[in-house]
């Protein structure tokens, strides 16, 4: 099992109707083939500057790559991830 991670924020205002608008399209990627456990979350602590997190599992290495090269996650990334998001934290976990 893969559980892929970001952590990020917006260049949009909080609580924006882009910044809602930018969550409602993400919550797509949970449609993709072999996307399991989608969450999307609102970071809490004082400790870092990012606002959201997005959080998923795959089963294998295999659903992940699938993940990673379908169109709706590759047009994402293209029309919304990189124009809108200003900094972000990638961070995939296999467990032990």
């Amino acid at each position: 099992m893969i559980r892929h991670t970001v952590a990020f924020r917006l260049h949009h205002a909080p609580g924006s109707a882009e910044e809602q608008d930018f969550l409602a399209t993400a919550r797509g990627l949970a449609d993709i083939p072999g996307v399991e456990s989608f969450e999307q979350l609102r970071q809490t602590s004082a400790k870092n500057d990012f606002a959201f997190g997005f959080s998923m599992e795959f089963a294998d290495q295999a659903a992940y790559d699938a993940y990673n090269a379908h169109p709706v996650h590759t047009a994402f990334v293209t029309d919304r991830w990189v124009p809108e998001v200003a900094d972000f934290l990638e961070i995939d976990y296999q467990h032990l």
